[in-house]
């Protein structure tokens, strides 16, 4: 394919998409004419296949087509209502690979969307990695702030270990922290949390917030006191959880978070790095 027509064609299925509510769409009728189709009859037969790999691959089909109308100009002036169809990239990617291959506008489809699919997917995948890291950074935080808040009430660094042990166990439906860490295969040396998923590592968060809060509120001095409050809301926070079907105990282990962190900021290096070469290319330096 000749470099020119692939810039055309990555122009035009740039230009035809749409945004609404931070989703990007494209409209069958606008992908039927860059994909050549003269046919709406025909097209819609494409669409059909699309759907059915779409059902096949265990997406929901409506989460990826929706049906829609539209205000069409005719020659005399007047306006008329025609049937139309939002698709998500991952709808026009099913479509493109359910074309003509020997179309060229088919096989730069294929590609193209193939390729913004993919690139979506990293996105969500680092939003995923990074929230993780950030919420484990809270948790840090706070457990740093409820170690010094214990310690000005008469609580020693032993207590405060007791006091979070305590915690976990409610937190975990009676397992410690030691039985947690050999059920998920966490070295001992290391902090449970750093194996965590996120909504674990939030819960934790969400109950030691609550203990800061309360412990300041209602004065609580010394370990027996701050040790009811601590279990008492990791006990609320796991009820919660439980609303839901979520027992904290029965979730996997995820990857560790040293390693997470390790590529992330070599992920943030390279793309630094690219940018700078982006940089000086368009400043016309070698």
């Amino acid at each position: 394919m000749e470099k020119e027509l692939i810039i055309k064609l990555n122009k035009n299925f740039e230009q035809a998409a749409f945004q609404q509510e931070g989703v990007e769409f494209w409209c069958a009728r606008d992908l039927q004419e860059l994909l050549e189709y003269t046919e709406w009859r025909n097209f819609v037969q494409v669409i059909e296949r699309a759907k059915m790999a779409c059902y096949k691959s265990g997406q929901v089909i409506g989460n990826h087509f929706v049906d829609i109308n539209k205000m069409v100009k005719l020659g005399s002036g007047s306006e008329r209502e025609i049937d139309d169809i939002m698709l998500t990239r991952y709808a026009c990617y099913l479509i493109a690979q359910n074309g003509d291959p020997k179309k060229e506008q088919i096989a730069f489809a294929q590609s193209y969307f193939a390729i913004q699919t993919r690139k979506q997917e990293l996105l969500e995948e680092r939003i995923r990695l990074v929230e993780r890291l950030r919420a484990r950074q809270k948790l840090i935080a706070t457990e740093t702030e409820l170690s010094g808040l214990v310690y000005e009430r008469g609580v020693d660094g032993q207590g405060f270990g007791r006091i979070r042990s305590k915690g976990d166990q409610t937190l975990f439906g009676g397992h410690t922290t030691l039985q947690m860490k050999k059920k998920l295969g966490v070295p001992e040396n290391r902090p449970l949390a750093d194996f965590l998923p996120t909504i674990t590592i939030k819960a934790k968060d969400l109950a030691a917030e609550i203990t800061n809060f309360n412990v300041k509120k209602n004065d609580l001095r010394g370990e027996n006191p701050i040790t009811v409050e601590h279990v008492k809301n990791n006990k609320d926070v796991r009820d919660l959880l439980a609303k839901s079907g979520i027992r904290p105990e029965n979730l996997p282990p995820e990857e560790d978070i040293r390693k997470l962190e390790r590529r992330v900021k070599a992920d943030d290096k390279k793309l630094l790095t690219r940018a700078k070469g982006l940089k000086r290319k368009k400043n016309g330096k070698k």
